[in-house]
């Protein structure tokens, strides 16, 4: 049977909360909140008993929550209860389970990787294992919920899973003990030479400024005298976080961000309170579309100080604050309350006037090299003529209009129409497990004591590379030779960093990739000039 709900009350929390700090008798279009209340509950009571089907109450004030939320901005958002639980793992930092990333290939879990420490980890399972069964049953053609409610639980109870290893002719049995599992925000901390450090942040969660200093820590320590810190495709999360992060670099009482609200209780102020050792350690940090929100408050604060170099693509834009307010039945909704500001006065938002979609797919545009494939964008060029002009403390000129902009822009290298087909495809991740079961045994003895012997020595030889383009070409995919020729270069670097995940976890895949990344490479070239850069307008 399905649940019902007491439609008033619940129309009654959802605007009580809604309206939470403001006053009760705001008007909307001249009548009463409690006048519209009763108008919504009408459209219920009427939709209820006389629509042609039977309605479920509660998925229908969702949606209307929904559609409410939506017509707001593009981040005031509802959170069922399922999503709920999710959400608060991600950020959180943990969740119980066997502890591995997986991937669904050909209806087969592939295991990614094992989660350091974790216990799967701890058993001896390794990247390219094939998880066959679950507690005796069969495990194909699942979905990733199906996975991962299978293989997620309360720490200490036990789940049995078969494994097919590449190699092996028999198949491996582990009887795992679920615990708690890291959710790890800093996807990578290595030294790319002998003075260049590299982070890479891939979100803002309630551990990341923990992992940072954890990553600094060990760097440091390698005798780290530059660093390049990765914020491209980090979406954001705690402001708590970012706020540490930045105050790393800048000295005290610099600010980092304030924030700007209808509201006078949503106007804050964050400003750098504590001396840290790595406030002239020589900064670069990288930034493309897909860095937003906490991204950009680092990013701005350090570009408005003239403390570092930010490189790369424009930024997002996403500077509205939210406030998320919990509900009775354990589901929530987040409704913006403020705006973002960098030191220098801009704001961070960029216009959303023209609708949800539109808006998160404005800093990219489609493909137009690519036929019947579907999700391919690429980021748009950066014109900054209509962009607003703002000073940095050294008088450098800096530009708003949503998003930061980069010091010095770079475009990242983009796949061609059959590079991009391989990549929807799914075709390299293939290729990986089938090449790790006739090579991966050989290349595991040699190489898993020392990422920097097999980062050096390791590459995909002629050989290698054929017998990969006839791998995709029997997956009908068609090879032409100009399409080759431009993206062997970026193939070959992602085939060797598939192995290089394989042996040495997700340093051995960024240790691979950065070989090959244009911005990057960009990056590390600007070290020697970084103060007269600093010192200089933005580079067109």
């Amino acid at each position: 049977m399905k649940r019902r709900v007491s439609i008033p009350m619940v129309v009654f929390l959802v605007v009580t909360a809604m309206f939470i700090g403001t006053q009760y008798n705001s008007l909307i279009s001249g009548t009463s909140i409690y006048e519209q209340i009763k108008k919504f509950n009408e459209v219920i009571a009427y939709t209820e008993r006389f629509y042609v089907e039977e309605v479920n109450s509660e998925k229908l004030i969702e949606e209307a929550i929904k559609g409410m939320l939506n017509s707001l901005d593009p981040h005031s958002v509802y959170i069922s209860q399922r999503q709920m639980q999710r959400v608060e793992e991600e950020f959180r930092g943990s969740f119980e389970g066997i502890g591995i990333q997986f991937e669904i290939l050909r209806d087969t879990i592939n295991v990614v990787t094992p989660i350091s420490g974790g216990p799967s980890d701890r058993l001896g399972i390794q990247s390219g294992d094939r998880i066959i069964k679950i507690d005796s049953e069969p495990a194909i053609k699942l979905n990733n919920e199906d996975v991962q409610s299978k293989l997620r639980g309360p720490k200490g109870t036990k789940v049995v899973v078969d494994i097919f290893r590449p190699g092996l002719q028999e198949v491996l049995q582990f009887e795992i003990i679920r615990d708690k599992i890291p959710l790890y925000t800093v996807d990578a901390s290595l030294k790319y030479d002998d003075k260049t450090g590299y982070i890479r942040v891939n979100r803002f969660a309630a551990t990341t400024f923990s992992e940072f200093m954890e990553a600094m820590s060990k760097l440091d320590q390698q005798g780290m005298e530059r660093l390049v810190l990765d914020l491209r495709n980090n979406p954001g999360g705690y402001l708590e976080e970012a706020f540490k992060m930045a105050d790393v670099f800048l000295p005290s009482g610099k600010k980092i961000v304030y924030t700007k609200g209808r509201n006078p209780q949503f106007n804050e102020e964050y400003r750098a309170t504590s001396g840290s050792r790595y406030e002239e350690l020589p900064l670069i940090i990288l930034i493309n579309p897909g860095s937003a929100s906490a991204s950009e408050i680092v990013s701005g604060a350090v570009q408005d100080w003239d403390r570092g170099l930010i490189v790369g693509e424009r930024s997002f834009g996403k500077g509205l604050v939210q406030r998320q307010f919990e509900l009775r039945d354990g589901s929530a909704f987040r409704l913006t309350t403020a705006k973002y500001f960098t030191p220098s006065g801009r704001l961070i938002q960029r216009p959303y006037d023209r609708g949800v979609d539109a808006y998160r797919l404005e800093p990219f545009h489609q493909s137009e090299d690519v036929e019947g494939v579907e999700g391919i964008y690429e980021p748009l060029e950066v014109d900054t003529t209509e962009q607003p002009v703002y000073y940095t403390e050294g008088g450098r000129i800096v530009y708003g209009g949503g998003g930061i902009t980069p010091d010095v822009l770079v475009r990242s290298s983009q796949w061609s129409e059959l590079g991009m087909r391989i990549a929807a495809n799914n075709l390299i991740r293939l290729y990986h497990t089938e090449y790790m079961q006739g090579y991966g045994q050989q290349l595991q003895e040699k190489y898993k004591d020392n990422i920097e012997k097999f980062r050096s020595e390791f590459s995909v030889t002629d050989e290698h590379f054929n017998d990969f383009i006839r791998f995709v070409e029997d997956n009908d995919v068609t090879v032409k030779e100009e399409y080759l020729e431009q993206d062997e270069m970026f193939l070959k670097s992602f085939l060797k960093a598939e192995i290089g995940r394989a042996i040495h976890g997700n340093d051995g895949w960024y240790a691979s990739r950065l070989e090959s990344d244009e911005q990057f490479l960009h990056a590390v070239g600007l070290f020697p000039e970084l103060r007269r850069l600093i010192s200089a307008s933005v580079s067109q």
